[in-house]
């Protein structure tokens, strides 16, 4: 199997899928530039220069879709969702349902996501609550090479709208970028290696279904995105006081493996739930609800952004799900 890093996986599904179905096209702003391997490949006819209005390019990526075409559009940051989202949350998402299935939007969103680095909170937010909110939607938020590629193959096979977020501190094209301008004393906190893995080409990973990366009996440990690489780390070190983790890696929001939350917390007794998008109304609390719509009692805690990411950097890594955090509120549920 192949190495590649987590973008190259992406662009790879891409690829693939581009040339076995020639309805697929990718647009969005800079896409020439960043995705300058498909460019050459493909050509100027279907890897396609957007203006600066994510509106417009997000509209006509929707009405591409109900046409025939299966775009790709980029969304370079998902926090200019505020910019687009009609076209997501009341036409994209909704098509299917107000046709009876007589129509449909197989439009794949690629959007780039998350904190760590210092770009304060209009550019490093996740989002995945939000978009997961909205019926219609399917939202995959992937954790390792090999998943980024079977998930965008997956996706790029799908008949409805899809939101594939990746993760910046898990993008070697997003590190390259971000370690420029003043940023190359910077240290991450997701290691090197999530961001570099063998992937197998061409292998679907079938959406709306988690994958326990660590198992234990004592606590689970529920996250996804760069967040499964903090709660490995962190399960790392509570084994060494004796309590053993199941580390489990969602990987899509919506679907949401229900199923595998279950079992593993009716296992363990202990939910921690470890997510990078907002605290209230979000991911962390829908968890909590589908353990106990289905007879579980846990103990529960939750490690999240409480609020607006603050710019500074101290501040920033204080407010967002670090090891550190995890570990704590692992040992309270612990006790």
């Amino acid at each position: 199997m192949p190495r590649m890093t987590f973008s190259a996986a992406i662009d790879a599904a891409v690829a693939e899928a581009m040339a076995h179905d020639p309805r697929i096209v990718v647009l969005g702003e800079d896409v020439p530039s960043m995705r300058a391997s498909l460019l050459a490949r493909f050509g100027a006819d279907r890897i396609l220069a957007a203006p600066i209005s994510e509106a417009a390019f997000m509209g006509a990526a929707v009405g591409a879709a109900m046409a025939g075409l299966r775009p790709v559009a980029e969304l370079m940051l998902v926090d200019f969702l505020g910019s687009c989202l009609d076209a997501l949350l009341n036409q994209a998402a909704k098509v299917e349902a107000f046709t009876a299935g007589a129509w449909a939007v197989p439009l794949v969103v690629r959007s780039a996501c998350g904190g760590g680095y210092g770009d304060g909170g209009q550019h490093e937010q996740a989002l995945w609550g939000l978009l997961a909110g909205i019926p219609g939607l399917t939202v995959v938020v992937p954790s390792t090479p090999a998943d980024a590629h079977g998930l965008m193959i997956a996706a790029l096979r799908h008949g409805g709208p899809i939101v594939f977020l990746e993760h910046k501190l898990l993008s070697g094209s997003w590190l390259e970028y971000m370690g420029r301008g003043g940023r190359d004393t910077v240290s991450f906190d997701v290691p090197a290696e999530a961001a570099d893995g063998e992937v197998t080409v061409g292998l679907e990973v079938p959406i709306g279904r988690a994958a326990l990366r660590r198992r234990g009996d004592g606590l689970t440990i529920a996250s996804l995105g760069a967040g499964v690489h903090r709660a490995a780390a962190a399960a790392d070190r509570l084994a060494t006081e004796g309590l053993e983790c199941d580390v489990l890696d969602l990987r899509t929001v919506r679907p949401l493996d229900r199923g595998a939350v279950v079992e593993s917390v009716r296992r363990t007794g202990r939910l921690l739930v470890v997510d990078e998008d907002y605290r209230e109304f979000g991911l962390s609390g829908e968890l909590a609800a589908v353990v106990l719509e289905e007879g579980g009692a846990p103990r529960y805690a939750r490690v999240c952004l409480e609020e607006t990411i603050p710019y500074a950097r101290r501040l920033e890594d204080a407010a967002l799900p670090s090891v550190a955090r995890i570990v704590s509120a692992a040992r309270a549920l612990a006790r």
